[in-house]
């Protein structure tokens, strides 16, 4: 421990990678009362030994620092001398605020380059200047703004043919083999040729752009050695000076195609913002981003879908999962490991305050691993409905532009296998990644099949097959999975518990108490949410208790009128916004009717981890109230009942009288109750009641009540109208804005967006009071603008 103490403090002192706060003041601790190790820097052993560039980082990236996430969320590199962020809310927080966490160090080599290496790249004037990936404000959205047409995927179904084409050559070449290695054989070359032919490059000079394009990459997320960084220099100008002298080649013919000449043609009114330099820059990071990025994905797509046979069996049997499986292959192996931003000004992420200057790497991959935000985050699930939040084209402002170009090409490239070569399977190899901090994806991808099997020999009319492209929101039918209802039985008064289970018996997804399901109502194309009841830890099934509501507009009457044992239903989730806080002291449980369902998943949890809790639950008579028995047998005295028609009432007044800043209270059931709960914690410390609400309060949207407001898109430089008789929803997905949606009632949470500007209207029973007075966020399937004033939104 002392010598390493000592090589920190040597390290320090030669300003190397040295910590950057000032513990002088802080004694033996810090701020936040955590020890500091021997040297006075706050670096665990762990942290010290964080190394981006070793195997097992490059291998996986998100198992490297799952230590991280739960535990040291945010964390100093010594080696790296870059502070590590690893969960999802705050490396989301980090793309957010562009201002405080700048994004100028993006492309900053990670490995400084040489003087030998500077001088030979000034040999090729070699003058890089930023881009959009890099530049700060206001100088980004101006650009942003006016070069993003090309990237709408309204724009983008022009190049869709092409890239078809490709694929379809490429397969053509190796199909008869029976081996291959996919990347030498394909996924390095296509991405390379779209990406060429969407900047316009002319054919003859793609050759040798795709030979200096890798250099690139090394140059600025690599780790070269001093005699590496010699060749990479010389790769690195040639590669500029080539970009020059096809750039001005396309000056000569500005009305041809390709987002490079729509940036000359766009030049002349603009010139003040797309400069000479500026066109020259993009040039190259243009093809660099559009190349390797989803090379990689493509890569690391079929590597993940052949290592799990099901889910490649599934998509070649239904091509119309494969968006959501291209989704959940960003996000669960996706190309970009992590992102780099700079702060400017002091500030803290979490409950670590960084200093002005300090260097960011968040780890992305990490955070789309994160399960707090995605249940059974390491599951590989191709219809996980809210696999598009990934962080892996970043988010923000700085979204990648070009991700529903790499979509594009994912999908067609996966639609080419699964038709050609459904029975192609992994071979046996060792996988090895180019060391770098962001960009990942195997060097080689060895697969093989049997040329026999081929559908293509006896059914030559596969190849004429096409499926359509979906860039966006996925489809209700890709998200949803197939189960056979095992038991389907009444246990109390017109309540249905279903017991559901996989067709095929296998493992269901895994969730978290508060957790709940949608679930399909036959042909009626309606959905309904309801809460999961059954053990977590059991992922052999899920159940779920439906209360026939006499109010019912059609979905608990459908369900216990129509489901028997042994029938099929589709489902989508599990997902969670009732999530309890696995670290509170004390909980108060409390439910109405029906509203027991996830609490008591929630109080199984809470006696699991040895939490202090009690249950109070309340219903019209014990017959009308479901799991008393159980509830009773688990719960002992913890357990509280009140039968209204035993003259037995649960009086929060008394319950709740004193507020107690260690105490969080869960509460489900009819809104009544949850109004009256509302009423009784206002003395309570803010968001100590956490409610899940069952019933929708909103009526039929009437156009005569409302207004027609605006909405500016922030990071797509758009401004859309919401009408009157429109949601921001309808809006949003009518302008092809990637937004999630399901119940369209303000139930679920999914469909939320981020305001950046303007008041709000809250229709919502999802956010919590403290979310609604921040006015930071809003659910965009039933919330308005306040004043029908404009509202500035971060899409």
């Amino acid at each position: 421990m002392m010598k390493e103490a000592n090589e920190m403090n040597q390290l320090a002192t030669n300003g190397i990678s040295r910590c950057p706060i000032d513990h002088s003041a802080f004694g033996h601790v810090q701020s936040n009362g955590k020890p500091v190790s021997a040297n006075g820097c706050p670096v665990s052993g762990r942290a010290a030994a964080f190394d981006p560039f070793s195997n097992d980082y490059l291998q996986n990236p998100p198992e490297y620092v799952r230590w991280a996430r739960e535990e040291e969320p945010v964390f100093f590199s010594p080696k790296l001398g870059y502070w590590i962020v690893t969960r999802y809310e705050d490396v989301k927080a980090v793309f957010r605020d562009n201002k405080t966490f700048s994004p100028s160090i993006a492309l900053e080599k990670i490995t400084p380059t040489s003087d030998e290496a500077n001088a030979i790249l000034a040999t090729y004037d070699y003058g890089m200047s930023r881009t959009l990936v890099n530049e700060d404000e206001p100088a980004h959205m101006a650009r942003r703004r006016l070069l993003i047409e090309p990237f709408t995927p309204e724009a983008l179904k022009h190049h869709e043919p092409m890239v078809r084409k490709l694929a379809r050559e490429y397969v053509d070449r190796f199909i008869n083999d029976g081996r291959a290695d996919l990347v030498n054989q394909m996924l390095w070359e296509v991405p390379l040729t779209v990406a060429l032919h969407f900047l316009g490059v002319p054919e003859e000079d793609m050759d040798m752009l795709r030979k200096y394009s890798i250099a690139h990459t090394v140059n600025t997320w690599g780790r070269p050695s001093p005699e590496e960084q010699l060749k990479v220099a010389h790769a690195v100008g040639n590669f500029w000076q080539l970009a020059g002298k096809i750039l001005e080649k396309m000056r000569q013919d500005p009305d041809g195609p390709g987002w490079m000449r729509y940036g000359i043609r766009l030049q002349k009114d603009h010139p003040d913002i797309i400069t000479d330099s500026y066109l020259h820059s993009m040039m190259m990071a243009g093809i660099v981003a559009a190349h390797e990025t989803t090379a990689h994905g493509t890569a690391n797509a079929l590597k993940i879908l052949l290592e799990h046979p099901d889910a490649w069996q599934e998509i070649c049997e239904d091509p119309s999962l494969i968006p959501n499986a291209v989704e959940e292959c960003l996000r669960h192996n996706g190309s970009i490991a992590a992102w780099r931003r700079l702060v400017t000004c002091d500030t803290k992420i979490g409950d670590v305050e960084l200093p002005a200057g300090s260097k960011l790497l968040m780890v992305s991959s990490s955070a789309n691993h994160d399960e707090r935000k995605f249940e059974d985050a390491d599951n590989f699930d191709i219809r996980r409905e809210n696999a598009s939040e990934q962080l892996t084209f970043g988010y923000g402002s700085h979204q990648c532009m070009g991700k529903n170009l790499a979509r594009m090409e994912l999908q067609i490239f996966l639609e080419e296998f699964t038709r050609r070569l459904p029975h192609m399977r992994l071979a046996e190899q060792t996988f090895h990644y180019l060391p770098n901090t962001s960009f990942r994806g195997p060097e080689h991808l060895w697969v093989e099949w049997d040329p026999a099997q081929n559908p293509e020999r006896k059914n030559p009319g596969i190849l004429d097959l096409q499926a359509p492209l979906r860039l966006g929101e996925p489809s209700a039918s890709a998200i949803s999975r197939p189960v056979v209802v095992q038991e389907a039985k009444i246990i109390a008064e017109d309540i249905l518990k279903l017991k559901l289970i996989s067709p095929d018996g296998k493992p269901l997804p895994r969730w978290t108490p508060g957790a709940h399901i949608d679930i399909e109502c036959g042909d009626t194309g309606i959905s309904r949410q309801y809460s999961l009841c059954s053990d977590p830890a059991d992922t052999a099934c899920l159940e779920i208790a439906i209360l026939k509501d006499p109010a019912s507009r059609g979905g608990s009457a459908w369900l216990h009128e129509n489901i028997r044992q042994g029938d099929r239903v589709r489902i989508r989730g599990p997902r969670n916004h009732f999530r309890m806080d696995p670290s509170a002291e004390r909980v108060i449980f409390i439910a109405g009717g029906i509203g027991i369902t996830p609490i008591s998943a929630m109080a199984r949890e809470a006696k699991l981890r040895g939490i202090d809790y009690e249950i109070h639950y309340s219903g019209r008579s014990k017959a009308s109230m479901s799991f008393l028995d159980e509830l009773e047998a688990l719960h002992g005295n913890r357990l509280h009942v009140y039968a209204k028609d035993e003259g037995n009432r649960n009086d929060f007044a008394r319950l709740l009288g004193t507020p107690d800043e260690k105490t969080q209270i869960y509460a489900c059931g009819p809104e009544r109750m949850l109004e009256g709960l509302a009423q009784c914690c206002e003395n309570w410390p803010e968001d100590a009641l956490h409610v899940e609400h069952f019933h929708s309060v909103l009526g039929e949207l009437d156009p005569s009540k409302e207004q027609a407001f605006e909405v500016e898109l922030k990071d797509s430089g758009i401004t859309l109208t919401v009408a009157a008789d429109q949601t921001l929803l309808q809006a949003l997905q009518g302008a092809n804005i990637d937004v999630q949606s399901d119940c369209c009632e303000g139930l679920c949470g999914s469909c939320e967006v981020r305001v950046l500007q303007g008041d709000i209207d809250h229709r919502d029973v999802v956010l919590t009071r403290s979310e609604k007075e921040e006015n930071g966020k809003m659910m965009s399937c039933c919330s308005r603008s306040a004043k029908g004033e404009k509202l500035v939104l971060e899409l």
